[in-house]
């Protein structure tokens, strides 16, 4: 009976040794088209990845969830504004809570990079991309989508007060726009970031600063999140948004909002190039690089549209949002960005657009006018 007993726990040994070997043979061929399965290999190995998003969350949500599934890597997020991700990188200084950044614009991405805190890494993906702006010219981030810079208003809000709707960036600055204008915060969002680079390339740096000062007069709220303010345009409690306008879209299309109408600037606008990145210090390199090559490929990029994003794609074997185009989209139809001047001065106009605020309300008595939620 003691000799079968030992004979029965080698052979269950034994078999448990050959399922193991067979697992580990099964993750180490591990094969998805377009990726390298050594790279896959070395990230499985490391069997985790952490990322922070700043796109939507149900797009988030998605392409982590279709990482996980692919290559068997559990896979973590939050979604934070890019505001609140660049402070907390800068804050870790080189030691980082997550692996990799994706989405949100890249002006903080370029303030990361110049301060050092992003990771280099030359992604074989990358031949996809349509144009050399759409990446840092040292491989610190690349660009994954495009989105462009508007307004959004509440149809039946503007007709009854009999208010026509803002052609452009002058219109918003009307008195009849007085408390009814929502944008998002200087501090920590990118798209207010990419609004103050945008009317200080527009306008100039002094009448740009003067602009955001007589444009914060007409502000009812400043939302923590760039898409704060396409939220809340079909209810009517914003009757004007500044955003992006695929978040608009999104509320026609997905949240049904048909009395919400989209404005492309008349002079001209921005768009953000949407972005993905490693963390400087990232803990799971491997994984870390096989989420570049992965957002650099129509396996997540193409999951935007299926899950309310709507922005333009960067990469020429993706399939582009045609309903960005039926709601008169154009992606070409841009100003030049100055990415240079942006990377070396937001931080700045920041500084001096919220000290210009300050001042404006001090001089008039109104302290509370810059107000978040």
């Amino acid at each position: 009976m003691k000799k079968l007993s030992v004979l029965l726990l080698v052979l269950v040994v034994a078999i448990a040794g050959v399922f193991a070997q067979a697992a580990q043979e099964t993750a180490a061929e591990t094969k998805v088209e377009g990726f390298d399965s050594a790279l896959i290999k070395a990230a499985q190995a490391e069997g985790e990845l952490v990322v922070y998003g700043s796109c939507e969350e149900q797009y988030l949500s998605a392409v982590c969830e279709n990482f996980e599934k692919l290559f068997g890597i559990k896979t973590t997020y939050q979604r934070l504004s890019t505001g609140e991700v660049q402070a907390k990188i800068e804050e870790e200084k080189g030691n980082p809570s997550a692996d990799v950044f994706f989405g949100g614009t890249t002006d903080p991405y370029n303030m990361l990079a110049s301060e050092g805190l992003l990771e280099r890494y030359d992604a074989a993906n990358a031949a996809h991309i349509t144009k050399s702006v759409y990446k840092h010219k040292d491989n610190l981030w690349y660009g994954i989508y495009t989105g462009i810079l508007g307004f959004m208003y509440n149809i039946d809000e503007l007709q009854r007060r009999g208010i026509e709707p803002p052609k452009d960036f002058p219109d918003l600055l009307k008195p009849e726009f007085k408390g009814l204008v929502w944008l998002s915060n200087y501090n920590t969002a990118g798209t207010a970031k990419l609004v103050i680079n945008t009317v200080i390339q527009k306008y100039g740096h002094d009448q740009g600063i003067q602009y955001l000062v007589d444009l914060d007069k007409n502000i009812e709220v400043y939302t923590k999140s760039g898409s704060g303010p396409s939220k809340n345009v079909g209810t009517g409690e914003c009757v004007v948004g500044i955003g992006f306008l695929h978040d608009g879209i999104y509320q026609i299309v997905d949240n049904g909002y048909a009395n919400i109408g989209l404005v492309i600037p008349s002079s001209g606008t921005t768009c953000e190039i949407g972005a993905t990145a490693i963390f400087k210090g990232a803990k799971h390199t491997n994984a870390a690089k096989l989420w570049i090559e992965y957002a650099l490929s129509p396996n997540c990029v193409n999951l935007a549209k299926e899950n309310g994003s709507y922005q333009f794609l960067v990469l020429d074997n993706a399939e582009q949002p045609q309903i960005a185009y039926e709601f008169g989209l154009d992606p070409s139809n841009v100003i030049d960005y100055d990415f240079d001047d942006a990377t070396a001065n937001t931080k700045k106009y920041i500084e001096e657009v919220m000290t210009a605020l300050a001042n404006a309300g001090a001089a008039t008595g109104d302290t509370t006018r810059f107000q978040t939620k």
